[in-house]
């Protein structure tokens, strides 16, 4: 049978259980983050997206990771304030987690596994690479770290239905 994100069950960064069933019916973007990165800005992106378009049912989940070069070595209350203080984030974040790995979360590893990289990598390269999951709770793209949530919008919008291109 084939999984879908519903399937999933996370844990909120605040420690509550957080059922990906929560979002279905959503158009779901899977970022894996960090407060240290050269990348961190991207956050001000990812809130502006999750703001203009909550409405017409995106959601973007923030996955704290750890895993490349110490970029997110502080605690969950510490993640939290940092994202609240510098990037006045309201969308949902995960606890931290690993995304690669024998250890990697297991919605990671369906992620990676949907939708393979170049050349059909699976390992996730660096903080903020992201996945764009369907209202059917299928994954239908992987972005690059490199892909700002900006240059990224208009494909979510296909995903909402919403776009005029």
């Amino acid at each position: 049978m084939t999984k879908t994100l519903s399937d999933f069950q996370m844990t909120s960064l605040s420690g509550e259980p957080m059922p990906m069933s929560a979002f279905a019916g959503h158009v779901v973007l899977v970022v894996n983050v960090a407060s240290q990165c050269g990348m961190t800005p991207q956050y001000a992106g990812l809130e502006h997206l999750w703001r203009e378009h909550r409405e017409e049912g995106l959601t973007v989940l923030g996955c704290p990771c750890d895993q490349f070069g110490h970029q997110e070595p502080g605690s969950a209350d510490e993640i939290a304030a940092f994202c609240t203080a510098r990037y006045s984030v309201t969308f949902p974040m995960t606890e931290k987690l690993e995304v690669n790995g024998d250890n990697a979360n297991p919605m990671w590893q369906w992620l990676k596994e949907s939708q393979p990289g170049v050349l059909g990598t699976t390992g996730v390269k660096w903080n903020f690479t992201k996945f764009l999951v369907a209202r059917d709770g299928q994954v239908i793209a992987r972005f690059a770290p490199t892909d700002t949530p900006e240059s990224i919008s208009s494909e979510i919008m296909r995903a909402l239905g919403t776009t005029t291109a």
